[in-house]
């Protein structure tokens, strides 16, 4: 009995590694791989392929698809990559033991039970039938094992496979990291700290939202990431730089907190952002068009580049200059919060981009005021625009025909020293870093004060003249509260309009230059030395 059931069991193994080894292995395994490459192929023409994820499905921030609402389409390596190779592996196994169970079982191994010969018809001779009878269960056996080896190699060679598509991914993953480390560490570097320059706003931009040129869709995650290492595809089929490397400052910039665009300097340009501070009809509007002039005029005379950072301020800049060159005066600010009127300055390979902010005179009147000034939060300089016809002290100087004359300069119904004393504690708990910013202090009106004989005249020292006319508290403020500080007279009414002095209108924009100067820009030799600072001041101060 032992040796007839080890003859049997050798004959089923006979056949089976014969079918295995044979014929079922290698038509299943080549089955199995062709069936896996296809997989991977796209699928029918004009079909809708439901492993592709829809385009800004998931209807937000935090839903699936191809990333909550972004119209771009996920790189290829980040997740189709995976699900491509996955249902391509799933599809070989599966069509290997379809195989196996409608060729092997089904048709082979039921044929040779029944006796039905490869033609369809019955076998008749008894012999032959009774052969089939014996080779039908080597036949199932040996299917079974190929179809059972080729899954096993088939799957390692899957595995060999995932292992390489894993290496892909981590060069793709890491190439975006690195390219986004390189743009924020280059932006760190430089410190561009990109903000908002719309009243209302003022917020943090550390990533802005990108229009596409082609169907005008918002893409808000614009850098090297999931969605590409240096291009995303957006819905419409446009290609997006994902980065400055790649095109980005191509494309048009919009704030994502209140949907403004930005200058197409943003994200590439050091913002220096310096609010022009003092009382109603101090002089603001038109020391702040002076400077702008004075920039220009010195642009002319020197290598300096000034341009508008938008289409907005170059209006705004024709506009005010219009009404000056009638001879009128500049309408006072109104309407809150102001807008900050931006320039690009560039010296060399340096650029800035300069925010000047000219808010009403009336939003320093108190401490909720000031505190509502969020721009404040982010200035890197104070221009204090001091009209000392307003202060009390020197009013009291003036008698006769100087006091006439200082009531048709329109003075401001608040000081400079009263400004201050209103602005000096909420700047320092807006930035927390008064202590570590530059004030540059502009008396206006200059040309009003030259024909006061009741007050000294204003010389080089301004600093010095404003103490002996009783501001002095002023002046010692300043210079213990900030960093740096120091002085100018300027008439605003002679650097603008149609009779403006080329002069006036350099020396009007040396308050911002010097400022620039402490951002790094090398503006300092342009102003020239301090006349108030010491030896080692001044070098710094024209280096």
């Amino acid at each position: 009995m032992n040796v007839v059931a080890q003859c049997v069991l050798g004959f089923l193994a006979l056949v089976a590694g014969a079918v295995c080894f044979g014929n079922a292995l290698w038509q299943l395994l080549s089955l199995g791989v062709r069936a896996v490459c296809s997989a991977l192929g796209p699928r029918q023409e004009g079909v809708t392929d439901t492993r592709i994820p829809v385009v800004g499905g998931g209807g937000g921030k935090s839903g699936s698809g191809s990333g909550g609402g972004e119209p771009a389409e996920l790189a290829y390596w980040w997740r189709q990559m995976w699900v491509d190779a996955a249902t391509a592996g799933g599809f070989g196994i599966r069509v290997i033991w379809l195989r196996f169970t409608s060729r092997w079982t089904q048709h082979t191994t039921a044929r040779l039970f029944r006796g039905i010969r490869a033609d369809g018809l019955p076998e008749r001779n008894s012999f032959v039938q009774l052969g089939m009878w014996l080779v039908a269960p080597g036949t199932f056996l040996g299917a079974l094992v190929a179809a059972t080896l080729a899954t096993v190699f088939l799957a390692l060679a899957l595995a060999v496979l995932a292992l390489l598509l894993a290496l892909v991914w981590l060069g793709a993953a890491g190439t975006a990291l690195v390219l986004r480390g390189v743009e924020r560490g280059w932006a760190t570097v430089l410190r561009i700290r990109v903000k908002c320059p719309y009243p209302g706003c003022y917020r943090p931009v550390p990533l802005a939202v990108h229009r596409c040129p082609g169907c005008r869709k918002p893409h808000a995650r614009l850098r090297p990431g999931r969605y590409g290492a240096l291009r995303h595809m957006c819905s419409c089929g446009q290609r997006l730089g994902a980065s400055r490397l790649a095109g980005q400052g191509r494309l048009t910039a919009l704030c994502p907190h209140c949907d403004q665009v930005l200058p197409d300097a943003v994200g590439t340009t050091r913002v220096v952002h310096a609010p022009l501070v003092g009382g109603t009809s101090s002089g603001k509007t038109m020391l702040m068009a002076a400077m702008v002039e004075g920039l220009h005029a010195w642009s002319r005379r020197s290598d300096l580049r000034v341009e508008y950072a938008s289409t907005d301020d170059r209006q705004t800049a024709n506009t005010l200059n219009q009404t000056l060159t009638q001879g009128t005066w500049a309408h006072a600010t109104t309407g809150g919060q102001p807008r900050a009127f931006m320039l690009t300055v560039t010296l060399g390979r340096r650029r800035r981009l300069l925010y000047l902010y000219d808010p009403m005179g009336e939003s320093l009147e108190d401490a909720e005021r000031v505190r509502a000034q969020h721009y404040l939060a982010h200035t890197d300089g104070v221009v204090l625009v001091a009209d000392v016809l307003a202060e009390p002290t020197v009013r009291t100087k003036l008698s006769g025909t100087d006091a006439d004359r200082a009531t048709a300069a329109r003075p401001s119904p608040q000081g400079p020293w009263e400004t201050y004393q209103r602005l000096a504690g909420e700047l320092s708990a807006l930035t927390g870093r008064r202590g570590r910013m530059s004030v540059a202090t502009v008396v206006t009106k200059r040309d009003v004060l030259d024909q006061l004989d009741s007050l000294p005249v204003a010389g080089a020292r301004i600093d010095t003249w404003l103490t002996e006319i009783g501001l002095g508290g002023l002046v010692r403020a300043l210079g213990h509260d900030f960093r740096s500080d120091r002085y100018w007279a300027v008439s605003a009414h002679a650097a603008t309009g149609a009779g403006a002095l080329d002069s006036e209108q350099r020396r009007a924009a040396e308050p911002v230059l010097w400022l620039l100067a402490a951002s790094g820009l090398r503006t300092g030799r342009l102003v020239g030395p301090d006349p108030a600072a010491g030896p080692k001041e001044k070098r710094l101060e024209t280096a």
